[in-house]
């Protein structure tokens, strides 16, 4: 498996910087990066960055754009034009970063694109300028996948691009076949998705790009220890990456704050590495027999077996 760690998780730490951060990476046996833009490379040309990734024996998956201050109000699809070319350019200059440092996704959030008020927005109007944009975007990086990552809410009260469904007909209006989706497990359940029905479809499309891994209880962007709270709907999604060969980076996308940001990367890393292994050990073809029957009592003597460990 190709594996991330979440940076921001280190950062919060005393004395750490970028660079003991990633130094802590390779230690830990992440072999991938995903940097915030513009967050992260801020005195980090792209040459000086990609030669710490090489001293870290780290390769650099993506870019996610990060929208503050100017965007509090909309990024790509802002009424206020001038914000909302700035926000595009910005998406620009990060595919940029992203190609010259060697990596190959951009992954796209609007967390301000949405509305908060009834009567707010002109749903149409945004939903044409987001088509626009996306394409744009595409055309200028044909090279790169361009991700959209959806979340249902946060920090908007509704966000316009909100779930899997709506994201789907993006993509359809959008028709680039650089562009493509990043699951965030937690965004899902709280949009009270079931992860392993978006990572079938999208996964089956070729249109899955990106998988930001972590678990929670469906009502806030939780980010606890991957298989903590939803243990048998992590395997089931896993299931899923297998079966449509994902060979995409899995992102660590789960907040320490009490805890020690390298002991619950580690416990990220043992656990997704047992549950691969226990999928591996009743195979694929096994697990698919018993979705074939669509028996309750089947799916449950399988989530059994899954609890004894595979045996």
């Amino acid at each position: 498996m190709k594996l991330a760690g979440r940076i921001n998780s280190f950062l919060r730490m005393k004395d750490y910087d970028l660079e003991k951060t990633l130094l802590d990476f390779k230690k830990l046996g992440l072999g991938y990066v995903d940097l915030n833009y513009p967050e992260h490379i801020k005195g980090y040309d792209p040459q000086t960055m990609k030669t710490l990734l090489e001293k870290n024996d780290l390769k650099l998956n993506g870019v996610a754009l990060r929208f503050r201050d100017e965007f509090i109000n909309g990024e790509l699809g802002n009424s206020n034009n001038q914000i909302a070319m700035t926000a595009l350019q910005l998406c620009k200059d990060a595919s940029d970063y992203c190609r010259s440092v060697g990596g190959k996704v951009v992954t796209i959030w609007l967390g301000f694109d949405g509305f908060d008020y009834s009567f707010q927005i002109n749903y149409k109007k945004v939903w044409d300028q987001l088509v626009k944009s996306y394409q744009e975007i595409c055309d200028y990086a044909p090279d790169l996948k361009i991700s959209i990552e959806y979340k249902p809410f946060q920090p908007r009260a509704y966000a316009f691009i909100e779930g899997m469904g709506v994201t789907g007909m993006m993509l359809n209006d959008v028709n680039r076949d650089n562009l493509g989706v990043t699951l965030d497990y937690c965004h899902m359940l709280m949009k009270h998705e079931n992860p392993a029905f978006a990572a079938d479809i999208f996964g089956s499309q070729k249109k899955l790009f990106g998988i930001h891994l972590n678990d929670g209880y469906g009502l806030n962007d939780d980010g606890l220890i991957i298989g903590t709270s939803t243990p048998f709907k992590t395997l089931e999604m896993m299931y899923y990456l297998k079966k449509h060969n994902y060979n995409e980076v899995i992102y660590f996308d789960t907040f320490p704050i009490i805890e020690g940001a390298k002991e619950e990367c580690e416990q990220n890393i043992q656990m997704i590495t047992y549950m691969d292994q226990l999928i591996d050990d009743l195979g694929l073809s096994y697990i698919q027999s018993i979705i074939d029957k669509n028996d309750a009592i089947a799916a449950s003597q399988l989530m059994y077996t899954f609890l004894k460990g595979g045996k």
